[in-house]
């Protein structure tokens, strides 16, 4: 598949979508309501990025504009193109959510996990004050102190993610869990790692709520232990995913801006997963 293949395929999965649901347009109050630089432009030129391997959402424009510029004759500058984007976020949410429907294979074990999204180099945490007014804080993980956010996903075993939140670093997995879960229909296993275990009050509420099981290794006889392991050895590969897309490679200026990046990513990657969009070179 070309790279004008892709941008098309990833064009006609948006404008369907907002096609069949007009109502997601009512948010315009402007006598410009239907402008020439149609929504779904906004978000094929964002999927771009990733399809591109570039690291950042201008580079990935300045070559849309430089190779497609009969593709998109009504193309804005890039700072009304950049706010626009900004604005349909939520619509990035939904069809995030709907390719992850549709890749996500038969099956109803999920995985829970969380990954940081440091803003800076740990050299800077002394004088950082980047989004320190938008919630950025310092968090830790293995690799030790970060500051900025963490990004809760959850992903079905197939690889699909069906669900994702940004906190900030210092949240706690388990609080994330239970919004996590609230999109899931019927009985569901969910697996976490040991930052899930001690949840004595979540597992009845996720039991009782969402008739979601908690499971993590402490909740397993030693022997079954590695297979809860192997099994969650699939988020890892979604996480290595999300980073060959430059997920943690922050250059917004807002938490409005990183989300909304970070949202394109992980919906590229659903794309990718449910077939619409070709995946990475290895």
């Amino acid at each position: 598949m070309s790279i004008a293949d892709q941008m098309l395929a990833a064009f006609c999965f948006t404008d369907d979508f907002l096609k069949a649901h007009p109502h997601l347009a009512a948010w315009r109050t402007s006598n410009n309501a239907r402008p020439k630089f149609a929504d779904a432009e906004v978000i094929t030129i964002a999927l771009m990025q990733p399809i591109f391997q570039v690291a950042t959402l201008k580079q990935a424009y300045l070559l849309v504009k430089s190779l497609f510029p009969d593709a998109f004759p009504h193309l804005p500058q890039y700072a009304p193109f950049l706010a626009r984007l900004h604005r349909l976020a939520p619509f990035v949410g939904m069809l995030l959510l709907k390719a992850g429907v549709s890749a996500a294979g038969k099956g109803n074990v999920f995985l829970l996990d969380s990954k940081p999204i440091p803003i800076c180099k740990p050299v800077r945490h002394g004088r950082v004050r980047l989004l320190r007014d938008q919630g950025a804080y310092f968090g830790k993980n293995k690799a030790g102190w970060y500051f900025g956010y963490k990004l809760h996903v959850l992903a079905h075993t197939s690889g699909a993610l069906v669900g994702a939140f940004l906190t900030p670093a210092h949240w706690d997995d388990r609080d994330v869990a239970a919004a996590l879960a609230e999109g899931l229909a019927g009985e569901s296993i969910l697996l976490g790692d040991l930052g899930y275990r001690d949840a004595k009050a979540l597992e009845p509420l996720l039991m009782q709520e969402y008739s979601a099981l908690l499971v993590t290794p402490s909740h397993a006889p030693k022997e079954q232990r590695p297979l809860i392991s192997s099994v969650r050895e699939r988020i890892e590969t979604v996480f290595s995913c999300l980073w060959r897309r430059f997920v943690d490679r922050v250059f917004s200026r807002s938490f409005e801006g990183l989300w909304s990046a970070i949202k394109v990513k992980m919906l590229h990657y659903n794309l990718c997963q449910a077939g619409i969009l070709k995946p990475l070179n290895p």
